[in-house]
């Protein structure tokens, strides 16, 4: 009995890991989270993959798809053009206010930026353009039912 119990604890372990590497092993994301009514969106891409769950309200969603080498070279323009590394964040404390991550990990554009304490103010164009291309992506491939 103590074996059939270790061997099920052993599996469930090994899963639960497995499940968490989809938001790990990534190339760049985009992610949102917070606000009075929680809510979370990541948009996870690796190579030509792409993961992008939603959870808000207790709606989940989740949808694993490929996206096109002309629409990872458009959101590595966005980046370039709107200097993504040399945007600059503001210091100040907010609650209660939906944050958005974009993290880069390959490229260029390596970086990560966060306007949990919003953009400084001569940065935020350039803040909202790159915004604007991943929404533009979620827009073009998740449909949500």
């Amino acid at each position: 009995m103590n074996k059939i119990l270790g061997i099920l604890f052993t599996v469930i372990v090994l899963v639960s890991c497995n499940s968490q590497k989809v938001y790990s092993d990534f190339d760049i994301s985009y992610s949102r989270s917070g606000g009075y009514a929680p809510m979370y969106e990541n948009l996870l891409i690796k190579g030509n993959n792409a993961h992008y769950s939603f959870e808000e309200g207790g709606e989940k969603y989740k949808k694993d798809f490929k996206i096109s080498d002309e629409d990872l070279k458009k959101l590595d323009q966005t980046l370039s053009q709107n200097n993504f590394r040399r945007i600059q964040e503001d210091h100040k404390k907010l609650y209660d206010h939906v944050a958005t991550t974009v993290n880069v990990k390959k490229g260029p554009n390596e970086g990560n930026k966060s306007d949990a304490s919003m953009m400084m103010p001569n940065f935020t164009t350039n803040w909202n353009n790159i915004l604007n291309a991943f929404q533009e992506i979620i827009n073009n491939n998740v449909k949500k039912q």
